[in-house]
């Protein structure tokens, strides 16, 4: 037995409650355990010199001896030095996660949920926009309907084990401590199945392509996953089913792309109507809409047209759409075309030019300047 000082141990006075001793001793034994310090055997018999001053101070009848006689109390057999207590019993609630299961040997039944699954679903973007119900089937486990899921035949039931007792976990002693691990019998389940279920061959479970209806909601796009809880592979020996989740693809639009809840669209006009201004019919997803092109716009120019783009999922706010005017050069011109448009640019020509072509101008003054730069 350790001869120091059982409170200066644990560094707590004599007058400490028991709650001051209790941290004190978790604190230490956080410290000193030896799955922190292995190969450490300094830091093991500190350990174990911690546990036994927190065995001692807080055993009420222990405590009193122990402030009356100090050590003298427990030695030649006084009142047990029990150094080798079940180290479950004491330091469960500290490290009863690491070593599984609960304390004092009760032990729980592991179940081992069913596995998730992923169906890749593809939308065009006016189903995307609008939202969709869509038939899907997906091939997975589902519950055998013979056995009822417990894996056992017909008019027979899952044993308890023999082992576990039907826990699902035993406890296994090393060193000083004790700890808890699946049952090697049952694999942690508790059960036996003595007679198989003829369906499912003892799992509990058989594959079935399982048909669901998808309600998609409006507004999803590329990346989106939606989960549906409970639809995956149902879990063996009555275990709970996994989670089904919906992957969203969106295909590319021939007329729109999209950017978080807004749509984007090249509208081509003519150079005549861009110099002279006028209308032009915009798709939607809700159908037509006109659009007024002012004089002289230029190509490349956006117009915003609000509230026609994607309803968001989250928020319920509606995007826009924002269209992108391109001015579109004729092609197969015959003669006559030709020499109006050459009348048409000498027209443009002479002291007035920079006043009919502004970007034409500042762009080749631009050029100009860069290449005096370099050349000085």
């Amino acid at each position: 037995m350790s001869k120091r000082n059982f409170y200066e141990v644990l560094g707590v006075s004599r007058d400490a409650s028991e709650r001051d001793i209790k941290k004190a001793y978790k604190r230490l034994a956080m410290k000193y355990h030896p799955d922190k310090n292995p190969g450490d055997e300094s830091a093991t018999d500190k350990f174990k010199e911690v546990k036994l001053a927190y065995e001692i101070l807080t055993d009420a009848q222990k405590r009193a001896a122990y402030d009356q006689y100090g050590h003298a109390a427990f030695e030649q057999g006084g009142m047990g030095n029990n150094e080798s207590a079940d180290f479950s019993d004491i330091f469960g609630d500290v490290f009863g996660d690491i070593f599984g299961g609960s304390r004092r040997g009760g032990g729980t039944q592991r179940v081992q949920r069913g596995a998730d699954l992923r169906y890749n679903m593809e939308l065009s973007l006016e189903e995307a926009v609008r939202g969709i119900t869509r038939e899907i089937a997906v091939p997975t486990y589902v519950s055998c309907n013979l056995c009822g899921g417990n894996g056992a035949k017909s008019g027979s039931s899952p044993l308890n084990c023999g082992m576990c007792h039907g826990h699902g976990q035993v406890q296994m002693r090393q060193g000083f401590f004790t700890v808890q691990q699946a049952c090697p019998t049952c694999n942690g389940r508790g059960k036996i199945i003595k007679d198989s279920c003829d369906s499912c061959h003892g799992q509990g479970r058989v594959q079935k392509t399982k048909t669901l209806n998808v309600k998609i909601p409006a507004g999803v796009d590329t990346g989106n996953r939606i989960r549906l809880t409970g639809e995956g592979e149902a879990g063996e020996f009555s275990a709970p089913a996994g989670d089904l989740y919906v992957q969203v693809h969106v295909r590319d639009h021939h007329i729109f792309t999209r950017e978080a809840n807004n749509l984007y669209c090249e509208v081509p006009v003519s150079f005549t109507m861009a110099a002279l201004g006028g209308g032009v019919e915009v798709p939607t997803l809700d159908g037509r809409v006109s659009l007024k092109v002012p004089t002289e716009t230029q190509t490349g120019r956006m117009f915003r047209m609000r509230g026609k783009g994607v309803q968001s999922v989250r928020s319920g706010g509606i995007g826009d759409l924002i269209c992108k005017l391109v001015v579109e050069t004729p092609v197969n011109l015959n003669i006559k075309q030709k020499e109006l448009l050459k009348e048409f640019e000498e027209s443009l020509g002479g002291n007035t030019a920079e006043k009919h072509k502004p970007k034409s101008a500042g762009f080749f003054d631009g050029v100009k300047k860069f290449f005096d730069d370099l050349t000085s």
